[in-house]
């Protein structure tokens, strides 16, 4: 293990510090990209920087604490922490949603309607201790040989192409000059590349209009009961206390987030519009309490059941980057890249896709791969397209949040394309594809500008009328027709384990997610505003828009199939079948053990 501190300069002053990649902060990004680097890429040499000390501090903690599916599937299958999370941070089960049914009365759960998730999702994830993850994992980095500078970047020289980068260090007093040829901005709101590149988008003009700021706070020993006593036999088979429960009021949401099992710590915070909420009504404990016991009184008592354990405000949430990936050979990813609003915890799902982007590419380049370029191009306009559908979930959100109705529609409209095709997506391995993914890439940005803020605009509508078109539940399959609930999957891709790239039919899932999406569109429009306005030229074009990728993505399912045919769905267990056929047979005996168990006996006597 291997720690550089001012104690240790001396001893590495005649050293060359020269590595194939720099990570520059060790975060949650900055830890799980150096383990995806080590265990993808033979013998790679991988420095991490970071000015905190080692054991991080409990008060060392940050917005983040949830993971959804396609983040857990990389921190436990990808990065192979499956017991350690297990062992360490709580489950979750799903996400729930909860609205006042009188703003002024928020005393109890009867107080508000709910989305409960009733089962456990198909896939699992997880709650999060980001300060023990973080502490852990750069723990775990070091013995596989990672090297951690215990400093402080103060200056970074990008230079032209392959090559080779200098990063000035400051540990103590003294500077340190480490090269590589490879650099990772893994440092979050320091931005050290976003401000050296001029890279970085923050004016809410061109985030959708987004203007958010957050303020939480942590506590443990809370009382739980007061938000739930556990006991739910008729209405769900998981945890309620144990989903990431999101609270929703007028310009604003709240999160609560159990962090800790046997603390009982609870993060509960705030995202709020500034254009509905001032950042003054809002920046302190004592107002952030005061707007709890106003609006979300539940909320309120729960948190001042509990002892506190720390205050955040954060004025200015959202920002994004120009370029992700870079043909001189740096890279930014996790908050360093973008971050836009912790709505549907999709924080950790952006960081994921950017590290095995990351990986693939610095994999590729070492290895003088002729398409290395090819998929820098193509998971950069991926990442950045992606990314910004991400910015327009919350588009109109300060105008919508509030509205029951709208927003619950909203949700399950989302839903429909993230486990339909974006978790496909992930779980197939599809965005490393560089042909897919730039194809990908294009209709994404389509729908974002297209379908998308055409329907985010029907429900601004709904919003000014106050109009009142049910309660859409993203969990149960009553609500569209054939049974259709937005867990659901087209293809066997969990069922078979068809983990390996692009064994999943990614093409099943689009013909059917584009087909339910054009059955929710018109299913919204006969309640929201009668079956006639299909009819509108604009409502009718992206009806018909969705049925014709739905028919593209059929043919291209056919074609998929008909190339993969002979192609195992998974392996190993093709593999183990066939040796099974070839080699088992029945041995009804056992191995004699008695004897042996005797002879040991007589020996110890």
């Amino acid at each position: 293990m291997t720690t550089v501190t001012k104690t240790a300069i001396a001893n590495l002053s005649d050293q060359l510090q020269q590595y194939d990649v720099v990570i520059m902060g060790a975060g949650f990004a900055g830890v799980c990209q150096a383990r995806h680097l080590l265990l993808n890429i033979p013998n790679i040499s991988v420095a991490l920087i970071d000015p905190r000390p080692e054991q991080r501090t409990e008060e060392d903690l940050k917005i983040g604490e949830s993971t959804v599916e396609i983040a857990n599937l990389f921190i436990c299958k990808e990065l192979g922490l499956y017991e350690y999370v297990i062992e360490n941070h709580p489950p979750k089960y799903g996400l729930n949603y909860h609205w006042p049914k009188e703003v002024e009365k928020t005393e109890t759960l009867n107080n508000y309607y709910h989305i409960w998730a009733n089962r456990q999702p198909p896939l699992g994830s997880t709650q999060m201790n980001r300060a023990k993850f973080e502490r852990d994992l750069l723990q775990m980095n070091k013995e596989n040989g990672v090297v951690f500078y215990n400093g402080r970047v103060v200056d970074v020289e990008l230079t032209p192409g392959d090559e080779l980068k200098t990063v000035k260090v400051k540990v103590g007093s003294d500077y340190i000059n480490i090269k590589a040829k490879h650099i990772i901005d893994a440092a979050g709101r320091k931005f050290i590349i976003g401000r050296k590149k001029d890279n970085l988008v923050s004016e809410p003009e061109n985030l959708f209009g987004i203007n958010t700021g957050s303020a939480w706070v942590r506590v443990k020993n809370v009382d739980r009961t007061i938000f739930h006593n556990g006991y739910d036999p008729n209405g769900s088979a998981c945890s309620h206390y144990y989903a990431t429960n999101h609270w929703f009021g007028s310009g604003h949401w709240l999160w609560m987030i159990p962090t800790d099992t046997q603390s009982k710590e609870l993060s509960v915070g705030i995202i709020q519009h500034r254009d509905v909420i001032p950042d003054a009504h809002i920046n302190t404990q004592e107002k952030f309490y005061a707007f709890l016991k106003a609006n979300h009184n539940i909320l309120y008592k729960l948190v001042t059941s509990g002892e506190l354990v720390d205050f955040h405000y954060l004025p200015r949430l959202a920002h994004t980057s120009k370029t992700m990936f870079s043909e001189d050979n740096w890279y930014v990813i996790g908050d360093a890249a973008c971050i836009f609003d912790a709505f549907y915890s999709t924080g950790t799902s952006m960081t994921t896709l950017e590290i095995e982007s990351v990986t693939e590419i610095i994999r590729a380049k070492l290895a003088n791969e002729v398409d290395a370029e090819k998929k820098r191009v193509a998971y950069n306009k991926f990442c950045l397209a992606y990314t910004r559908s991400i910015n327009s979930l919350i588009l109109d959100h300060s105008k919508q949040l509030g509205h029951a109705s709208v927003m619950s529609w909203r949700i399950y409209f989302d839903y429909i394309s993230f486990f339909g095709i974006i978790l496909p997506l992930y779980v197939g391995k599809w965005h490393l594809d560089p042909q897919f993914i730039s194809a990908f890439a294009d209709g994404l940005t389509k729908a974002v500008n297209g379908f998308n803020r055409h329907v985010y605009n029907l429900f601004n509508k709904l919003v000014q009328q106050k109009a009142n078109i049910g309660l859409m539940d993203c969990y149960r399959a009553d609500q569209l027709p054939w049974g259709y609930h937005t867990f659901k999957h087209f293809d066997d891709f969990l069922e078979n384990a068809k983990y390996e790239p692009k064994r999943c039919n990614i093409f099943a899932s689009m013909k059917n997610t584009y087909f339910f999406q054009a059955v929710w569109f018109v299913t919204f429009l006969r309640k929201a505003f009668g079956l006639h306005s299909l009819l509108v030229p604009q409502n009718l074009y992206y009806f018909f828009h969705l049925l014709i990728l739905s028919g593209k993505s059929a043919l291209n399912d056919l074609i998929y199939q008909y190339h993969a045919k002979n192609t195992p769905k998974n392996t190993q267990v093709t593999q183990m079948r066939q040796e099974f056929v070839q080699n088992y047979e029945y041995q009804p005996q056992l191995q004699p053990w008695i004897e042996e168990a005797s002879k040991k006996s007589r020996v110890l006597v």
